[in-house]
């Protein structure tokens, strides 16, 4: 350090050692006004209340409020419904706040003071949130943050019932609306197969089945058409032949004469049936039924020559009339008989055979119109499939989206109930609002610090003022460039005995004044701490 600067603090030491007694009235002076600003100041009171958040106890599912939302979500929005204009205002009725401001200033103003002095502040940590409100009385302070507190269990339960009905209102409408769509998709795919049931792609197999059916009966019909046409032929070929024999017979004279006649013997009848058989065996098989009917009539003729009721040699020979005309005409008439029968039988077959082909045709067309119609619903089926994909392709996504809805309602439905039954998630009050004595302002330690420093800055500032207009010399140093002549020497002051005398009395003075000072402010803050109006 120079010899300036240390001449510079020399001078400002001298200057506050002399000057100290007004630095140290001032310091004294600002203990007082530091207690009047301090019991001046409104005294603002706070209280808090610690609230938790319990989740639901049942699993959530998708429709419940909590799923995508963080607690602090829902307390921002509580909040926001909490401190909203109706519920302030029903708390400023209710717990009648500031009644002198509510005659001089808006209700709107009263609720942003109010608004303004609410703080609700989440927690890092854990499913809790604190709510703290600030005011002039300790039993407002306190009623009004239990009063805070409960309206958010109450506006959270109503919250979430309201959520949950709506919830439940709007999946139950689009739930209806979509079993409209769905009812009359359902309603055009049963009209479309009922209209086009059999030519449904579903069916395509079971149709190519029963047309493949048809043919072969179809088939069937037609070669029993053909068997009986063969056998009718037949038929009419025996008929022509029992005509031709019938005309070659000779007629029986009326006048009694015995016409030579030729008769057919059993042998020869067995070996005309047998050239019939090998000539049917040609066409048809051993099933077909003219050809049984002809092996019948063979065994029955073996049979009866083999009983000897008929000739056993097989030659055909010529009777001559031995006998009466009587018994010749019997033979006769016996004979034609037979033939009549004959010609009877084989018309009998013809007509029925007739009529079997007439009722085969019959079912043959039935059957041909059946296959038309199977082979018609074949050749649209393709077209009926792509109809059906395009009609059912809108359906499937229709069937889906419904399904989705029913899912959505059941749980919608669900949280309702859970809602009803207040089982969801809660907010539980875990430390409600106390009376609390101590003020959160104004801090005495802090009026006093600003007291005490205010008094030692107007101490020290009116000392440098007062040496800023003081003129006097203290020291050689400054003495030597004011006057612009060497000093020769200094004589220092010499006090005399009465001086001295004085100056001690002025210092016993000053120390009692001092201490008395000091006693006077010690019993004054004793006595407003005593009072309960310093509150530490």
């Amino acid at each position: 350090m120079d010899i300036q600067q240390r001449q510079l603090v020399n001078k400002y030491l001298d200057l506050f050692s002399r000057q100290k007694v007004f630095i140290i009235t001032m310091l004294l002076l600002s203990l007082p006004v530091g207690l009047g600003v301090y019991l001046r100041t409104p005294k603002v009171y706070q209280s808090s209340s610690l609230v938790s958040y319990e989740p639901q106890k049942i699993s959530p599912n998708k429709q419940s409020p909590d799923v995508e939302s963080r607690v602090g979500d829902i307390v921002s929005t509580l909040s926001q419904i909490v401190t909203s204009r109706t519920n302030l205002e029903e708390i400023i009725k209710d717990n009648d706040l500031y009644p002198e401001l509510r005659k001089k200033i808006p209700i709107e103003d009263v609720i942003g003071i109010l608004r303004k002095k609410i703080v609700i502040q989440p927690s890092d940590r854990g499913d809790v949130f604190t709510i703290s409100y600030s005011g002039n009385n300790p039993g407002d302070v306190v009623r009004v943050t239990n009063a805070i507190a409960a309206k958010f269990i109450e506006e959270n339960l109503k919250y979430r019932h309201d959520r949950a009905t709506e919830t439940s209102t709007y999946t139950n409408q689009e739930l209806q609306m979509a079993k409209k769509v769905m009812d009359a998709k359902e309603n055009d795919m049963r009209d479309y197969k009922l209209k086009y049931y059999n030519e449904m792609p579903e069916h395509r197999e079971m149709n190519m089945a029963s047309l493949a059916s048809l043919r072969e009966q179809y088939q069937g019909k037609q070669d029993s058409i053909q068997d009986l046409e063969r056998t009718l032929v037949l038929i009419r070929d025996q008929m022509n032949n029992q005509k031709m024999l019938a005309q070659r017979a000779p007629a029986y004279a009326t006048d009694g004469n015995q016409p030579n006649v030729v008769e057919e013997t059993s042998e020869q009848r067995l070996a005309r049936l047998r050239s019939t058989l090998d000539s049917l065996l040609l066409k048809y098989t051993e099933k077909h039924p003219e050809i049984k009917r002809v092996r019948k009539l063979i065994e029955k003729l073996e049979v009866e020559i083999r009983s000897g009721s008929t000739s056993g040699k097989g030659l055909a020979k010529l009777s001559q009339s031995s006998s009466t005309g009587s018994s010749q005409g019997r033979r006769l008439a016996r004979q034609n008989s037979s033939n009549l029968q004959t010609m009877m039988q084989l018309e009998s077959q013809r007509k029925d055979i007739e009529r079997n082909i007439v009722n085969i045709e019959s079912e043959k067309n039935q059957l041909r119109e059946k296959i038309e119609q199977y082979e018609k619903w074949l050749a649209v089926s393709p077209v009926r499939e792509a109809e059906w994909s395009s009609l059912t392709r809108e359906y499937d996504q229709l069937k889906k989206h419904y399904d989705y809805l029913v899912a959505q309602n059941l749980e919608a439905e669900s949280m309702l109930n859970l809602e009803i039954r207040q089982k969801g998630s809660q907010f539980k009050i875990e430390d409600p609002g106390q009376f609390s004595g101590k003020p959160i302002k104004p801090n005495f330690f802090i009026i006093m610090g600003f007291s005490v420093l205010a008094g030692l800055g107007v101490g020290l500032g009116g000392v440098l003022a007062l040496d800023v207009f003081d003129s006097s010399f203290r020291d050689a140093e400054t003495i030597e460039p004011f006057l612009g002549i060497p000093l020769l020497t200094t004589i220092p002051y010499i006090e005399i005995e009465a001086e001295q005398k004085r100056q001690k009395w002025q210092r016993i003075l000053l120390l009692s004044l001092l201490l008395a000072a000091i006693a006077l402010i010690t019993t004054l803050f004793v006595f407003f701490w005593m009072r309960g109006d310093i509150i530490f």
